[in-house]
């Protein structure tokens, strides 16, 4: 007879190519696991409502979403992108430059890579796409692949869910993360460079120098939100779910007395959209911890430690190795689910190994966020698929450049730690 531990897997599976959010599906399969064990089913509600209520951390979440969504309401976004064209858009290929320089501008908001895609890469898309100035698929493939960067630099939803499940300190795993986001858009930047010449890409009208000042002075309360955020963690006036609800207060604010763009609707709209969107990512929240004590019981982490370690594995081989496997599950699977079921199971084998679990949180979440960007699941893909009306192919073709050199930059990440914990260091990090 199958055992209860393999028929909870297929039952997830099954349930999810049956359309069942994955959420819901993890919630049933535990359920299923429990019953064939013959362990009490109630466990499944007391896991559930134990871990959503003693998390404290997770008020992050919607707090960081209910700031882009009112950043997208208001007229911030549009002063940031006439920032970034002001000072990257005279060059040739400029207005893709401008299209890297505002996700990591942007990142500094939201903290989702679909909240980008959705805010800011609409808008690039139409402002790159207008004319024929750039073939639609390229700008469609090109802001999905910036928009993974947003996850990166501080805030992020997808470290806060890491930090949940790894215990490791969220100040400093926002810290550790802006080395790396740097370097991502950097790479990304001279691929553009290199693609411009090539193909012969536009070259903007410069903004005159005597403007600069004036549209700087007009994006200044919003660039100003990454330092009011992270000012305050790292100033120790705030916690980060503390400094995540100022967030949303400064972006509700800015909006509404200073530049007066944001009305009744659509801070009623933007109040809906952060609840559905809080929501569905609850119910995944609460299906992987419901499921996480199915594989606790199941004592996988342990036995995967034990496996690992007849192989006598090195600490770069291992992290090669969560690459790979991380990479493969992202190409199918929602990021949030790997980060809450899969990650877990590696960080025992990972702590036993020496690694530091800051520099191992951002490795795996840059894993994650270029699965958003990798066929066949892709949800970026699909995003910006909606948003271009080009087809899946036609995006895909584009995407894969830049997906190399993301490759080449989470190699660099994974190979070289320091570039990881070099600036949490300086902010009294131990690791």
């Amino acid at each position: 007879m199958t055992d209860p531990f393999t028929l909870s897997v297929v039952s997830i599976i099954v349930l999810a190519l049956l359309g069942l959010p994955i959420g819901h599906a993890m919630i049933a399969s535990s359920i299923l696991y429990l019953m064939l064990a013959g362990l009490d089913m109630g466990t499944a509600a007391e896991q559930l409502l134990n871990g959503l209520f003693s998390s404290y951390i997770l008020l992050a979440v919607p707090l960081f979403i209910l700031a882009a969504e009112l950043m997208n309401s208001g007229s911030m976004t549009i002063r940031l992108l006439a920032f970034c064209n002001a000072f990257v858009g005279r060059f040739r290929g400029g207005l893709a430059l401008v299209n890297v320089v505002q996700s990591i501008i942007f990142a500094g908001m939201s903290g989702s890579a679909i909240a980008d895609a959705a805010g800011t890469g609409r808008m690039m898309q139409r402002m790159m796409t207008e004319g024929g100035k750039y073939p639609p698929q390229f700008a469609a493939a090109l802001t999905a692949s910036s928009a993974v960067i947003g996850p990166i630099i501080p805030p992020s939803i997808p470290v806060v869910v890491y930090a949940l499940v790894s215990d490791a300190s969220i100040g400093y795993l926002f810290l550790a993360g802006v080395i790396p986001g740097l370097l991502m858009g950097l790479f990304m930047a001279a691929l553009i460079v290199a693609t411009a010449r090539r193909r012969g890409f536009p070259v903007e009208r410069p903004v005159p120098i005597r403007e600069l000042p004036g549209v700087t002075f007009r994006a200044l309360p919003a660039l100003m939100m990454p330092v009011v955020l992270l000012g305050g963690i790292y100033g120790g006036a705030t916690t980060p779910t503390e400094a995540a609800a100022v967030a949303a207060l400064y972006a509700l604010l800015i909006s509404a007395l200073l530049y007066r763009s944001i009305t009744w609707a659509s801070l009623y709209a933007s109040l809906a959209t952060s609840a559905r969107t809080t929501a569905s990512i609850g119910m995944l929240i609460a299906g992987a911890i419901v499921y996480n004590y199915v594989i606790t019981v199941e004592n996988i982490p342990a036995t995967l430690s034990t496996w690992l370690a007849g192989y006598e594995l090195s600490a770069l081989a291992f992290l090669i190795l969560v690459n790979v496997i991380l990479l493969a599950l992202g190409c199918l699977l929602e990021g949030t689910t790997i980060l809450l079921v899969v990650v877990p199971v590696f960080i025992p084998t990972a702590e036993a190994l020496g690694i530091d679990l800051v520099h191992f949180g951002i490795v795996c979440v840059v894993n994650i966020m270029l699965g958003l960007i990798t066929p066949p699941y892709g949800l970026l893909l699909f995003v910006m698929t909606t948003i271009s009306g080009q087809s899946l192919r036609a995006i895909v073709g584009e995407v894969l450049p830049f997906l190399g050199m993301l490759l080449a930059a989470l190699l660099l990440i994974t190979l070289v730690p320091d570039l990881v914990l070099w600036l949490p260091r300086k902010f009294g990090y131990q690791g």
